[in-house]
């Protein structure tokens, strides 16, 4: 009886876990097939369903279906049930003219409500042609070649497996994003892909792209021959200099089967080693990119940004009290060298304490190129009333499209601060920000010492009228006159700003240079040249009295020329701080390029363009 109560129980469940399941109508084909090749479509419902209403399938020939199969099955774990139903009406097509078609959705009927399957879109490629083409006369962007040191092999031709590099641009400005795919293709059975080398690609700004680990295989039709491909490596590229660049070559190792043709006596023998494996290296030679220069004449804040960008700004309360925090938000985005490109600063009035800047990046790479978005988050804390003004921030980038450059430009801000200085003692709380703490460092009221009363006897000797007396009062004159002078020295001094960066254009220099110094002995390459590109490019900033957002590599070069700097020692400049810029972004660097020899190239420029522009 019990026996009976619990296959009753579990019968009820099946039902109702039947039941609840959801109904789910899908429509599956292989995305590509060949003209003239048989494929099935086949439709799948989860549930007991009734009238199947197929579309028009008048773009390929139907041969058989639909043919109607199903299949129930039910699993009991740990006293769960779960119970499975499917239905699948199966088509049996032909497709005779290559091209791309959309089959569309099928509908059906499950509990006299109706279900509708997705479209299905079928790529149908060419037969191979009897005599194919010659894989030199393919497309001039991409470079292929198969070669093998085992001619014993030599059935095994270069149309039968090879690999190819697909390069997007050939002809491309500096910094403009190129995409390098590595593709094999195969007309034989693959074993294994074993050892590959890729180039290291000096002189590029290397982006590496996530390939799914389980992505399938794909056929396309290439040179008159059908093949099975798959993607190896794919590379977006940011070139660092002009000129031709050269890709280096490729090497791919794979594992390939082949049938064994020879025949053995014993026949189990035949019937288990019916192939051989092989292994053959596959080669791409080495291609070269032009790479173009940028126009001259790049507006003033242009910082190296190439693609198509957007910006924008807000701000979260243009009318606040005194010592009210105020958030200003730039969002920066667009598709292009989005990780080298510098978000715009922006200038907040000078009665305003200011807090370093939030960083946000969310940033994608994929066969489009580098996309995604920047933001910063400005917190300012206004200490005073009155109205003030944020002025306008200002992007610069070059469009490669358009070949031009563009501006984008954030709306000002008038902000309305209300309250008076006396309300600025107050302290502002600001989310995220911390002050120093203010430290006791000694005790209010010492204990007073008790002890014998204080004796007091008459001196013979008279301080009043002696020459130290009147020195105690000549001295202290003296040093004030020295002091006043000195200080109205120092006023007219900084009143001329130009003469003060000038001046300490070479002290804040090494400063900076000995940072870079501090972080080659750590091994941070990063901040090593990031330090070492700071430090030239404030100093021209400073010593030639030029915001360093207005520097270009154009506009040094004249005003160094200008202040009675040599030609040689300009182009010295020039390459030393352009190979800084490559060797930090660049995976592989040689001698000349390391961090010692560009720390001391550096150092030696600041001397040299310290005695030349003194």
């Amino acid at each position: 009886m019990k026996r009976i109560g619990l296959i009753g129980l579990l019968f009820i469940g099946a039902c109702l876990a039947l039941w609840a399941d959801e109904v789910q109508f899908t429509a599956q084909a292989p995305e590509t097939v060949v003209a003239g090749q048989q494929f099935r479509l086949v439709y799948t419902v989860n549930q007991d369903a009734k009238d199947l209403r197929a579309p028009e399938m008048t773009d390929f020939d139907v041969l058989m279906g639909p043919s109607v199969s199903s299949q129930r099955s039910m699993q009991i774990i740990n006293g769960s049930v779960t119970h499975s139903h499917t239905i699948s009406h199966t088509f049996i097509l032909v497709g005779n003219t290559p091209g791309t078609y959309t089959i569309a959705p099928a509908s059906i009927m499950v509990k006299n409500q109706k279900y509708t399957s997705q479209s299905v879109t079928i790529k149908v490629l060419p037969p191979d042609q009897q005599s194919a083409v010659s894989s030199s006369n393919a497309n001039a962007n991409t470079r292929s070649y198969y070669n093998t040191n085992n001619s014993s092999q030599s059935d095994l031709s270069a149309k039968q497996i090879f690999v190819r590099q697909s390069i997007s641009k050939t002809n491309i400005y500096e910094q403009e994003a190129v995409l390098v795919s590595y593709r094999l293709y195969s007309r034989v059975d693959i074993a294994q892909i074993g050892n590959a080398k890729f180039p290291e690609f000096k002189d590029f700004y290397v982006q590496e792209i996530n390939l799914d680990p389980n992505r399938p295989w794909q056929m396309e039709h290439y040179d008159g021959l059908n093949y099975n491909t798959i993607v190896l490596k794919q590379y977006l590229l940011f070139p660092q200099r002009t000129g031709e660049i050269k890709l280096d070559a490729t090497a791919v190792e794979a594992v390939v089967r082949i049938p064994n043709n020879t025949r053995s006596n014993n026949p189990f023998a035949d019937f288990f080693n019916t192939y051989q494996e092989v292994k053959k290296e596959l080669k791409v030679p080495a291609t070269k990119l032009k790479v173009k220069a940028l126009p001259k004449g790049a507006p003033a804040g242009f910082s190296g940004a190439v693609g198509q960008f957007q910006l924008r700004s807000e701000i979260s309360n243009p009318k606040a009290n005194v010592n009210d925090a105020i958030t200003l938000k730039l969002h920066l985005s667009g598709k292009g060298n989005l990780k080298l490109a510098k978000v715009p600063q922006v200038s907040f009035p000078a009665d305003f304490d200011t807090y370093d800047p939030k960083n946000d990046n969310n940033i994608k790479v994929g066969v489009a190129g580098v996309s995604g978005s920047k933001t910063v988050e400005y917190v300012a804390i206004p200490r005073f009333g009155g109205t003030f003004t944020i002025p306008a921030a200002k992007f610069v980038y070059f469009d490669p499209i358009d070949e031009k450059y563009k501006t984008l430009t954030t709306q000002s801000y008038n902000l309305t601060i209300t309250g008076s200085a006396a309300d600025a003692t107050v302290s502002a709380v600001v989310p995220g920000v911390h002050k120093e703490q203010v430290k006791n460092l000694g005790t209010d009221i010492r204990f007073i010492h008790h002890g014998d009363q204080v004796s007091m006897a008459s001196s013979t000797h008279s301080f009043y009228g002696t020459a130290l007396f009147y020195l105690s009062y000549l001295v202290p004159l003296l040093l004030f006159v020295i002091m006043l002078i000195l200080l109205q020295k120092q006023a007219k001094e900084n009143a001329n700003l130009v003469k003060v960066k000038n001046k300490r254009a070479n002290k804040l220099a090494r400063k900076r240079l000995k940072n870079a110094a501090i972080c080659m002995k750590k091994g941070d390459k990063n901040k090593f040249y990031e330090a070492a590109v700071q430090a030239l490019w404030g100093y021209t900033a400073d010593k030639l009295n030029i915001p360093l957002a207005n520097l270009t590599k154009d506009n040094v070069q004249e005003e160094l020329l200008r202040h009675g700097a040599s030609q040689e020692l300009i182009d010295s400049f020039i390459a030393t701080l352009s190979d800084c810029e490559f060797a930090r972004y660049s995976p592989v660097v040689d001698d000349s390029l390391s961090m010692e020899n560009c720390y001391n190239r550096a150092a030696e420029l600041i001397g040299k363009l310290e005695e030349r522009l003194n």
